[in-house]
């Protein structure tokens, strides 16, 4: 090749060289005041309520005593404190956590809610109360929907298909606490009976309380409802949560489920301006198995159940009696993390006892901003960020703005996104090992983990899942993790995740080895030196790390003997440079040649992967680097 057929392929290079708001419950839990009145027992839990919230509903966990067998008895409880606020107070029906869920017929502020409660426990006849607190959809915004699954495949990914090889989810009911679920295609054939818990009628929209039709029929809502001063369209949030888990896969349509044979049982808890603590305790126990009154019973008992849900304030009697209830069952928990940015702790169902807590990552492997964090967060699974393009987690949607219209496709993003991953994955454990105990699946996912391949200082729990891992840990014959720990390995997204000292390093054209973009180093013919580099993680329980590249080599040097021009292949750890291997304009050739490179030496260890190119002062070498990978064994 000529020196002007060179430059023009510099010059080239160098002109060549760009669904609903989050919905997490934000506010932060108040204390209780004390109450107006003696407190009956130090024992009874101090009544919780959420700043600038307004309650009609509470929950009384009554004390076994002949006084309260009756309403009548029961009412007592509440009487001095239904007069103190100047309100009827109603008792509206028992829960199957063995609490009572009663009403007020005027909503009560923060304050007054706090007062009220304050004077119930004054009457000794409680073990506690709480509000019939709202939860809402773990969720945030979303972008247009991307072609790849980089959460089930890519380097930072979970590594879903190597779980395959030991289970499909074969015989595993996974319970789906949520909105409820529309009909999708990639989905109805995995999808279960379910129940509608949703009590209140008017937020379900479906003309009647609970019900044995779990149709999400949508949670859109105007301006200046639930609270919000914009209007919002419906999510179909428990649609999109579902297909992460059971999608129908191999079909050639859509999207892969983690858990791709398994069940998924839509329960509707949530509907307009959230659900209601009461309502999602009762789903709970039905989930699991058992009884809730005035419902019938669950044919199809799930062993996990996703709540990608939340809301503020401490965990509370009514949730955790539901979840140890789920527990004793032996049906896993799974919960999300929360999106505000906060720890974790502060955020329930994820600070209550015997859960799985899921915080969420980004493509980049690390931490996503929005995610909570903290002690309370077990593992961190692929939760997205639409801000980078194709960052986002796709699944199964609805197309319809506010009522159900036709099945669709869409990416989201949120902690929401993150724990159907992790559901799945115990339904894959679940289906290979039965007799596993929730304490031995929390445990086993913990185990499963590898290193946050970004880092994370806040706190992601034992870092992020890694399917293949788990499954292994099970006695499966799954090889150890695989897959390419690289992003961006053929530059078809420019220069992100690689840095280069040169930005026309990052081209694009009939160069490239494959799609259209490749990384091209010198080609000047005067002295110049390129770097282009991308930090990775080995991981320590691997056999061997491989690094794989193809080179192409133009130059206009006629020597047979002396490499003028060089790109070396680099590895930098701990502050010592290896050079891995060199190349020249000895290597000219027509086309991409494979390199392949041994990393072992690595594994357990950072390391920065350095192309270095240098030319000298006369005739050009260019070097011509596409289609990347560093795989594991």
């Amino acid at each position: 090749m000529g020196s002007a057929s060179l430059r023009k392929s510099r010059v080239l290079a160098l002109s060549l060289a760009a669904l609903v708001g989050t919905m997490t419950l934000a506010v932060s839990p108040v204390l209780a005041a004390p109450g107006t009145g003696p407190v009956a027992s130090e024992n009874v839990p101090a009544p919780d309520v959420n700043a600038g919230e307004a309650y009609t509903q509470f929950i009384v966990s009554f004390k076994k005593t002949p006084g309260n067998a009756t309403p009548g008895g029961r009412a007592n409880a509440w009487g001095k404190a239904a007069k103190q606020q100047g309100v009827t107070v109603k008792e509206l029906r028992a829960l199957a956590t063995g609490g009572t869920l009663i009403a007020s017929d005027k909503a009560l502020s923060d304050q007054a809610a706090k007062d009220f409660m304050n004077e119930i426990v004054a009457s000794g006849a409680v073990d506690a109360v709480e509000p019939d607190a709202r939860m809402t959809a773990v969720l945030s915004p979303n972008d247009p929907r991307y072609s790849e699954q980089w959460d089930f495949t890519a380097a930072n990914g979970m590594r879903i298909p190597g779980a395959w090889d030991v289970s499909t989810g074969s015989g595993s009911t996974v319970a789906v606490i949520d909105t409820g679920i529309t009909a999708h295609p990639d989905l109805d054939a995995n999808v279960l009976p379910g129940y509608d818990f949703v009590s209140d009628a008017t937020a379900a929209r479906d003309g009647n309380g609970r019900d044995a039709n779990p149709q999400d029929e949508g949670d859109w809502y105007a301006a200046g409802e639930c609270g919000q001063t914009a209007a919002s369209n419906s999510s179909w949030h428990g649609t999109h949560v579902a297909g992460t888990i059971a999608a129908v896969t191999g079909n050639a349509t859509g999207v892969a489920g983690v858990a791709p044979n398994a069940k998924v049982l839509p329960v509707r808890v949530l509907a307009k301006c959230g659900g209601s603590l009461s309502d999602i305790a009762d789903a709970i126990i039905w989930a699991s198995g058992g009884t809730v009154s005035g419902v019938p019973a669950n044919a199809n008992p799930a062993k996990v159940i996703n709540m990608s849900l939340g809301g503020s304030g401490a965990c509370g009697t009514t949730y955790q009696a539901a979840i140890d209830a789920a527990v004793s069952r032996g049906t896993t928990v799974v919960v999300a993390a929360g999106n505000s940015n906060q720890d974790a702790s502060g955020f329930r169902p994820a600070n209550c006892n015997s859960v799985v807590t899921v915080a969420a990552s980004n493509p980049s492997g690390t931490l996503s901003y929005y995610s909570n964090f903290g002690a309370t967060v077990d593992l961190t699974a692929p939760g997205g960020d639409t801000s980078v393009s194709g960052g986002g987690i796709l699944s199964t949607l609805n197309t319809g703005t506010t009522t159900p219209g036709a099945a669709g496709y869409a990416s989201y993003q949120g902690t929401s996104m993150a724990t159907p991953h992790v559901a799945g994955l115990v339904a894959l454990m679940k289906a290979k090992s039965p007799a596993l105990t929730p304490a031995q699946v929390e445990s086993t996912l913990r185990q499963g983990t590898r290193a946050m391949p970004g880092g994370c200082t806040k706190g992601c729990g034992a870092g992020l899942s890694d399917a293949t891992a788990t499954m292994a840990l099970l006695g499966g014959t799954t090889p150890p993790p695989s897959g390419n720990l690289l992003l961006n390995p053929g530059f078809e997204s420019g220069a992100a995740s690689w840095t280069s000292d040169h930005a026309d390093t990052f081209e694009t054209g009939t160069n490239a080895r494959t799609g259209t973009g490749f990384a091209g180093l010198n080609g000047w013919g005067q002295a110049t030196s390129y770097t282009l580099d991308q930090t990775i993680s080995i991981p320590s329980s691997v056999t061997g790390s491989t690094l794989s590249f193809y080179l192409k080599t133009l130059t206009d040097e006629t020597t047979t003997a002396t490499a003028y021009d060089t790109l070396k292949i680099q590895a930098i750890s701990g502050g010592v440079t290896t050079t891995l291997a060199t190349y020249s304009n000895l290597n000219k050739s027509a086309g991409y040649v494979l390199k392949t490179l041994d990393l072992s030496a690595f594994k357990g260890k950072s390391v920065t992967l350095r192309f270095l190119g240098v030319e000298d002062s006369s005739l050009k070498t260019y070097f011509f680097v596409d289609d990347t990978s560093v795989t594991t064994s």
